[in-house]
């Protein structure tokens, strides 16, 4: 099903990522985690849905999104950034694998935070701490760190940055795969959730399983 939206408001979180604000359709609901297809209600532009999570949680009188926007494409990232209040956009109904599976390791590449957000919020929300948790969060510099003031005034989380465009960064650890992981992941007890680009999410279980991770314990999106 179809739904149209109206933005209530846009502002900026970094250099070229926005927080958008939509009214929310009479019983529309979802599960933290969760994403839709979500297109541009103007011509030419329809069809060209892209999928984005919510990170507002389902209680929430509103929706809201924070979406990265990539001028260099030319479509529509660029085109959300520049939206106004009043203008429209279309979802169709929630859908998604990453939800909130217990405690565990939150490896994010870029805007592959955006599940996150909500899962954590709604976490903290329920126990007051986010002891046993842990935001393994890769971004090219500092500059692209989404939420950064949020997520160190999240209490109990652990949070662990790297910039891998940055090499004067003190955060420049490189890329995350066994080794960067060998002493932040409790093989036995943590479930490891892992979103990002593509390659980041095919290479992570893999790295994970180099630990002695199950694959059961192992939470990606699943598009098939």
């Amino acid at each position: 099903m179809t739904h149209t939206l109206t933005l209530q408001s846009i502002s900026p979180v970094t250099h070229d990522t926005h927080h958008l604000v939509f009214d929310k359709p009479e019983g529309f609901d979802f599960e933290p985690g969760q994403a839709t297809d979500f297109a541009l209600d103007k011509d030419g532009w329809r069809e060209e849905k892209r999928p984005f999570t919510f990170v507002s949680l389902p209680e929430e009188e509103t929706l809201q999104f924070v979406i990265k926007s990539y001028p260099e494409h030319d479509g529509v990232t660029e085109q959300i950034g520049q939206m106004k209040p009043g203008d429209r956009a279309l979802i169709e109904d929630p859908w998604g694998a990453i939800e909130d599976k217990g405690d565990g390791i939150f490896i994010a590449g870029g805007a592959g935070v955006t599940p996150f957000i909500a899962i954590l919020r709604k976490k903290l929300q329920e126990k007051g701490t986010l002891e046993g948790n842990t935001l393994v969060f890769s971004n090219q510099t500092e500059a692209d760190i989404i939420l950064k003031d949020e997520w160190e005034a999240m209490p109990g989380l652990a949070v662990v940055y790297t910039v891998t465009d940055q090499p004067e960064s003190d955060l420049a650890r490189g890329q995350v795969d066994a080794g960067f992981l060998k002493d932040l992941v409790d093989v036995k007890g943590d479930v490891v959730y892992v979103c990002g680009p593509d390659g980041m999410v095919e290479a992570l279980p893999r790295e994970l399983s180099k630990l002695g991770v199950p694959e059961g314990h192992i939470v990606t999106e699943d598009f098939d």
